[in-house]
């Protein structure tokens, strides 16, 4: 597992990242969480690129709530990712051609931009205040609206939430 600063030596500009994304090139299996004192989005497009599995992009001003620190070590760490809500809301918030994403609706919209933040079914459910039941009809439709049906090779969820990155 690696923590690391966008900022670093001895450029400081985006050298903790590239040297995240060296990292993932040569061990995949490594987790790469990236701190960032900026809300970039290529910087957080980047890390996810390639898959989001063990990927994290904080905002360094979450980094002082330590609960949320250490469960986005945790999660990272464990293979799942975590993406800054502000991140993840800048992302959705940008211009956009027509897609597949425009047939959610805005519910499912939003139960995806908390599985984009790394959240499970229980905690978007806890989050929106439904039932876990009404969490996994909501991820069901997006699926079968995204076209991403059940497959051994590909992991739905991560598919989803690059769909609606890179939307």
């Amino acid at each position: 597992m690696v923590v690391a600063d966008i900022q670093m030596p001895p450029e400081h500009s985006d050298d903790g990242l590239r040297a995240a994304l060296a990292i993932r090139a040569a061990h995949p299996g490594v987790g790469v969480l990236i701190l960032s004192q900026f809300l970039e989005d290529a910087y957080a497009l980047a890390l996810v690129a390639d898959g989001a599995q063990g990927v994290g992009y904080l905002l360094k001003e979450k980094v002082g709530d330590l609960r949320t620190f250490t469960d986005a070590v945790r999660r990272v760490a464990e293979g799942g990712s975590v993406l800054d809500p502000d991140v993840v809301a800048r992302l959705v918030g940008r211009k956009r051609t027509a897609g597949p994403l425009d047939r959610l609706t805005p519910r499912e919209r939003e139960v995806l931009a908390l599985i984009a933040e790394g959240r499970s079914n229980v905690g978007i459910a806890q989050e929106l205040v439904v039932t876990v039941a009404a969490i996994e009809r909501h991820v069901t439709s997006i699926f079968d609206k995204l076209g991403l049906h059940a497959s051994p090779e590909d992991h739905r969820r991560v598919l989803a939430v690059l769909r609606y990155l890179q939307a």
